[in-house]
């Protein structure tokens, strides 16, 4: 799982494996399997970024 921040600050965690698209409409759209959406400050590369490093552990 990776964390990432919501607008509102709250930190979440994140299963990457359920993660369908990730958008920048400037702001970062994480749309899930199931079509659930949520607005993260994290921006494409650094999510990205986490999940290499989340699967290379």
């Amino acid at each position: 799982m990776i964390e990432l921040t919501k607008f509102d600050e709250t930190r979440v965690l994140v299963n990457e494996d359920y993660i369908l698209i990730v958008e920048e409409t400037p702001d970062t759209v994480i749309t899930f399997n199931n079509g659930q959406k949520i607005l993260v400050k994290e921006g494409r590369q650094d999510i990205l970024s986490l999940i290499n490093s989340f699967r290379q552990r």
